[in-house]
């Protein structure tokens, strides 16, 4: 797959792409343009980086009610976060791994909403036969995944991760309130958060969201 190929699929502009894998936006037109060639071996991790962000970037909005699809258990049936979440797994009936604001109320760090409708995840896209199921991809890697409560779900680094990925279609109620509560809880600081370059700067603003919403 050539350069050209690789951006083309994520949609990319020449700049976009080169600040997303921090390569020089001359290089990238340099390597397009073919008065360079890229290293092999450069060639194979970009592709191999590119495939894992294709596969957890299927989504670009938010899905509408299709009468035609099954319904998730509500979640204004259950008194508590976990309760329900544990339903909607057991109604999916197959692997899957809540991720950003489910994955929040897993880890304690979003209370969710009473009239919760949509249900972010990575799983096989036959999850998609629910209305509200949105699919970030098919797999995410084991490392970022925890286990508990009979439920699988995103770590918090990787949670935010996603959410600084999917910010145009999420409500970031959710994460700003987390981090907020980090915060607290790890006496006023976010040391032990990891967030890779790409997100540097829109993370620095959701901080100061999160620090204006602590001191609220």
């Amino acid at each position: 797959m050539t350069i050209h190929e690789m951006r083309t699929l994520l949609g990319d502009t020449q700049s976009e792409f080169a600040a997303r894998y921090h390569i020089p936006s001359r290089t990238i037109q340099n390597w397009e343009a073919g008065v360079r060639t890229p290293p092999g071996y450069m060639c194979e991790l970009l592709e191999r980086r590119v495939q894992s962000d294709l596969a957890n970037r299927k989504t670009a909005s938010l899905p509408e009610y299709d009468p035609n699809k099954r319904d998730l258990p509500s979640r204004s049936d259950y008194v508590g976060a976990l309760s329900w979440l544990n339903a909607v797994r057991e109604c999916i009936g197959e692997p899957f791994v809540f991720a950003l604001d489910e994955a929040l109320m897993c880890q304690g760090n979003f209370g969710g909403r009473s009239d919760e409708f949509i249900v972010w995840g990575y799983g096989r896209d036959n999850a998609s036969r629910f209305n509200g199921v949105v699919l970030l991809g098919d797999h995410v890697s084991p490392y970022n995944v925890v286990e508990r409560n009979g439920l699988q779900y995103t770590d918090f680094n990787r949670t935010i991760a996603d959410a600084l990925a999917n910010e145009s279609i999420l409500d970031m109620q959710g994460i700003t309130e987390a981090l907020s509560r980090y915060y607290y809880k790890n006496d006023d600081s976010f040391d032990g958060l990891f967030v890779v370059p790409e997100y540097q700067d829109r993370f620095a603003r959701l901080v100061d969201e999160a620090l204006d919403y602590y001191a609220d």
